[in-house]
C-alpha cells in the first residue's frame, strides 16, 4: 500500500470535482408551480441539456423561501422567476434568452461554455 500514491489520487480527485462543481450550471427551477409557462419553459430546458449531455444541478426554490431569495438576488431581479441559468456563480439568464440562444445556433455562448 503506497500511502504517498494514494493522497495524491485523492487529492487530485477532490481538485477536479472542487473544479468542476465550481463551473456547473446551475439551474433555479421549482417542482410546485402552478403555471403551465414556468412548466413547459423548466421542461424544454432540461430536455434540450439532457439531449446535448450538458451536466446541472437543479436547485428548487418550493423548498425554501431563502432558495428563491437567493435566485433574485444572484440575477439582479426581485420578481424573477424560475427557471434561471448560472454558470458556476456567472448568471447566464433566463429561459426567453436560453431560447433564442438555441434558435441562433449560439448555446455555448450563452452558458459561458468553452466548448461543447
Amino acid at each position: 500500500f503506497n500511502l504517498f500514491y494514494y493522497l495524491q489520487v485523492v487529492f487530485l480527485d477532490t481538485y477536479l470535482f472542487c473544479f468542476s462543481a465550481a463551473m456547473a450550471l446551475s439551474i433555479y427551477y421549482t417542482s410546485v408551480s402552478g403555471s403551465r409557462e414556468v412548466k413547459h419553459q423548466q421542461t424544454e430546458l432540461l430536455q434540450y441539456l439532457d439531449s446535448m449531455k450538458i451536466k446541472y444541478k437543479l436547485i428548487d426554490i418550493s423548498l425554501s423561501a431563502s432558495f428563491k431569495e437567493e435566485m433574485r438576488q444572484k440575477t439582479g431581479n426581485p420578481t424573477a422567476m424560475p427557471p434561471q441559468i448560472f454558470n458556476g456563480e456567472i448568471y447566464c439568464g433566463d429561459y426567453p434568452l436560453f431560447f433564442q440562444a438555441v434558435e441562433d445556433g449560439k448555446v455555448d455562448a450563452f452558458l459561458k461554455r468553452k466548448h461543447s
